[in-house]
C-alpha cells in the first residue's frame, strides 16, 4: 500500500521535534534525571507512538494498524535488550550520571540514521529478491539460538576493535571534564571518554539493527511501517533505561522470550519465503503450499510471550537476587566514582542506596547469600572499599577537614 507523501512529511516532522525537544529541554543541560522525571518522560514517548500508532489505524485501516503496532512493540521489547549492553558500557567507560542522558541521546540518534538506511536497502533487496526472506528467516533463527546462549558481561564489553585503535592514534584522556566531548591537558586538545562513550553506544545498537530490521518486516513490508515503528521505539530510549536500570538485572528471562519471538518470527519470514517461492532447488521453483501466519497471530505471540516472560522473571527468586547483587555493584561502583561530582547530595544518595541493597541482599534466601559470599568475591571486596571511603568522608567532616572530591 502507497504512503502520500504528506505522511511521510508529519511523521519526519514529529521524530525530529521530539528530538530537538529532547535535546534542548533534557538533556542539553547535564543532570541526573529523577525516577518521578524518567517515568513521566517515559510514559509521554510511548503514549505518542501509541496515538501514533491509532493514527495509521485510523487512516490506513486496520491492517497497517496491526501490523505498526506488532512492529512497534517488538522493536520496543529489543530495544529493552538492548538497555542490558547499554548499562554495561556505562559501566565499562565510567560514564558520570549526569552526563548518561546525553551519551545515550547521541547513541540513539547515530542508530537511528543508520536503521533508516538499513530499512531503506532492506526493502529494495526485498522488492528485488524474494529469496531475501530465507536469509532473514535463517538470520532471525540463529540469532534466537544464539540468545539462548550463557552470556556473562565480559562478552559484551565495550572494549572492541574500534575503541582500542581510536585510544591508540587518537589523544585521548583518561578522565572526563563534565560532558564536554574535548578537553585541554597540558596546552593540548584531547578526546575525552565521553565521545568514546558515544560511540561504543551508537555502534552497539547499530550491531542490533542487523537482528531487529529483518524481525519487523517479518511483521510487515510496508516501509512506512517499518520506519515509524523503529523511530518510535528508539525515541524515549533515553528515558527508559533511567526508569529500568535498576530492574533490567531482574528480567532474568526476558532473553528467553526474546528468543521465542525472534524464532517465530523467523518461521514466519521461512513460510512466507515458501509461499512465493521462486528458487530453483526448491520445489522446481515453484511456491510450496504453506499455512502463512497473519499479522494479528503475530501480534497475540508477541504479547503473550512478553508478558508471560516479564511476570516469570517478576516473581522469580533468582531474579530478586541478580538484580540485588547487580544494583549493589552498580551504586558501589558509582559512589567510588562520584569525584568528578560536586554535588554531595548525590553522593549520599548513592552511598543510601547502596545500603539498601545489601540490606536486600542479607535478607535473601540462605541459598542465595550462600553463593554471593562464595562467587562474589569481587563484590564483597568492592562494597568493604566503599565503606572505607564513607568513613573516611564521615570523619573529615566531623573533624572540620575539606572533603576529598
Amino acid at each position: 500500500m502507497s504512503v502520500p507523501a504528506l505522511a511521510w512529511v508529519c511523521a519526519l516532522a514529529l521524530i525530529v521535534a521530539l528530538l530537538l525537544f529532547d535535546f534542548f529541554f533534557h538533556v542539553r543541560t547535564a543532570h541526573t534525571p529523577s525516577l518521578t522525571e524518567a517515568a513521566v518522560w517515559s510514559a509521554a514517548y510511548i503514549g505518542v507512538a501509541v496515538a501514533f500508532g491509532f493514527a495509521v489505524w485510523g487512516f490506513g485501516g486496520t491492517t497497517m494498524g496491526v501490523e505498526y503496532f506488532a512492529g512497534y512493540i517488538t522493536e520496543k521489547a529489543l530495544s529493552v535488550d538492548n538497555l542490558f549492553v547499554f548499562l554495561i558500557l556505562m559501566t565499562t567507560f565510567r560514564v558520570p550520571s549526569a552526563a548518561q542522558q546525553k551519551v545515550l541521546l547521541v547513541g540513539i540518534v547515530f542508530s537511528l540514521v543508520v536503521r533508516t538506511g538499513f530499512i531503506f536497502v532492506g526493502a529494495t533487496l526485498i522488492n528485488q529478491f524474494s529469496w531475501v526472506f530465507y536469509v532473514f528467516g535463517a538470520a532471525l533463527l540463529i540469532t534466537a539460538g544464539n540468545m539462548l546462549k550463557p552470556e556473562s558481561e565480559d562478552s559484551h564489553a565495550g572494549d572492541n576493535i574500534v575503541l582500542r585503535l581510536a585510544r591508540r592514534f587518537l589523544r585521548t584522556s583518561d578522565n572526563y571534564d563534565g560532558d564536554k566531548l574535548f578537553t585541554m591537558i597540558d596546552g593540548r586538545r584531547r578526546m575525552t571518554p565521553m565521545l568514546l562513550a558515544m560511540v561504543a553506544i551508537g555502534g552497539t545498537d547499530v550491531l542490533f539493527a542487523l537482528d531487529s530490521i529483518p524481525a519487523i518486516f517479518g511483521l510487515t513490508q510496508n516501509v512506512f511501517i517499518v520506519f515509524t515503528a523503529t523511530a518510535f521505539s528508539l525515541l524515549g530510549l533515553r528515558q527508559l533505561f533511567f526508569l529500568l536500570e535498576g530492574l533490567l538485572d531482574r528480567l532474568i528471562y526476558l532473553g528467553y522470550g526474546l528468543a521465542a519471538i525472534l524464532a517465530f518470527i523467523g518461521v514466519k519470514l521461512v513460510l512466507q519465503a515458501l509461499h512465493e517461492n521462486n528458487v530453483p532447488f526448491i520445489n522446481h521453483g515453484d511456491p510450496v503450499p504453506v499455512t502463512e501466519i497473519s499479522t494479528g497471530a503475530s501480534l497475540a505471540v508477541i504479547v503473550v510471550v512478553l508478558l508471560a516472560t516479564v511476570a516469570v522473571s517478576l516473581l522469580s527468586p533468582a531474579g530478586r537476587a541478580q538484580t540485588a547483587v547487580s544494583n549493589a555493584r552498580r551504586h558501589a561502583t558509582r559512589y567510588l566514582d562520584l569525584g568528578y561530582e560536586a554535588d554531595q547530595a548525590l553522593r549520599e544518595r548513592t552511598y543510601a542506596e547502596m545500603i539498601g541493597e545489601e540490606g536486600t541482599i542479607a535478607r535473601l534466601p540462605r541459598k542465595y547469600t550462600r553463593r554471593i559470599r562464595e562467587g562474589e568475591t569481587g563484590l564483597i571486596a568492592l562494597l568493604e572499599r566503599a565503606h572505607i571511603v564513607h568513613a573516611d568522608r564521615v570523619a573529615r567532616i566531623e573533624a572540620g577537614l575539606p572533603l576529598r572530591m
